[in-house]
């Protein structure tokens, strides 16, 4: 697998895209996942982006994208998103990357008012739909598992129901490695994963909140996980997720430190390369 870095990393520390990119390339990672609204980036840094990647031969694997209102109850807004996933999608095609990782949504008003099976069916015919976009242009998506109580996909159980009902090839799983720690999944499921899940992030966490840390700065057991995780041959990027930096200005060492760290890892157990 290759190693890669989600360059939210770089933004959040307030440091331009050149810069980003440049430091990721230097520091060592195969790949870089992008964090891009492509309904707000301008046409220059659309481009900057591609061209600098392609300068520096580091490959856009993924595409990140947060689109809640997929599952909401007002068609409307469930057709503005779906129209939005597509225009992730067709970002993708352009950066030739394998994925857009989607964060898929929340259950409503603690699961009352409107009926859970409701909200679920409405995320499974929006990406029955964003899934056959996906399928023309050779991308796919990757839905996240988020360790939430009211998140449609917070277990392994949620996960592979919702992409069975799914029944599209280009509908498939992302594996976040903290996230599994906070939602309580232990490493053996992941068995239940194979063949279903085509993108993975990692990152530590303090075991009780959602905090994306260097490996080795909390209590995630990765080992475990990891020699699971190898068992599914999965033929894409493990990318390392890293929230806001304590000391931004010292992010060039927040980043090299994941990056040591999770190298180490994946050496470990013959994940890298």
């Amino acid at each position: 697998m290759q190693l890669g870095l989600i360059n939210s990393a770089w933004v959040q520390a307030q440091q331009p895209t050149v810069f980003g990119l440049r430091k990721t390339k230097e520091i060592g990672f195969d790949c870089v996942d992008i964090f891009v609204d492509p309904l707000e980036v301008d046409a220059v840094e659309r481009r900057l982006i591609r061209r600098e990647c392609e300068r520096l031969e580091l490959p856009i694997v993924s595409i990140a994208c947060v689109a809640v209102g997929l599952v909401d109850f007002n068609a409307s807004v469930r057709r503005f998103h779906v129209d939005r996933v597509k225009a992730y999608l067709d970002l993708a095609y352009e950066y030739d990357a394998k994925n857009v990782l989607l964060v898929l949504g929340e259950y409503i008003w603690n699961r009352e008012v409107i009926a859970p099976e409701e909200q679920w069916s409405f995320g499974v015919e929006t990406l029955r739909t964003i899934g056959d976009h996906a399928a023309k242009l050779g991308v796919s998506i990757a839905l996240e598992l988020e360790p939430f109580p009211l998140s449609l996909l917070n277990s392994v159980d949620t996960m592979v129901r919702f992409i069975d009902e799914c029944d599209h090839p280009a509908v498939k799983a992302n594996i976040d490695i903290s996230h599994l720690v906070l939602g309580g999944v232990r490493p053996e499921e992941l068995r239940r994963l194979k063949g279903k899940a085509i993108h993975v992030h990692i990152s530590d966490c303090d075991g009780k909140v959602h905090g994306d840390l260097p490996p080795g700065r909390g209590v995630v057991p990765f080992d475990a996980y990891l020699a699971e995780l190898k068992q599914l041959e999965i033929p894409g990027a493990i990318s390392i997720e890293l929230e806001y930096s304590p000391e931004p200005s010292r992010i060039v060492e927040w980043v090299t430190e994941a990056y040591r760290e999770t190298d180490l890892l994946m050496r470990r157990h013959g994940l890298r390369g």
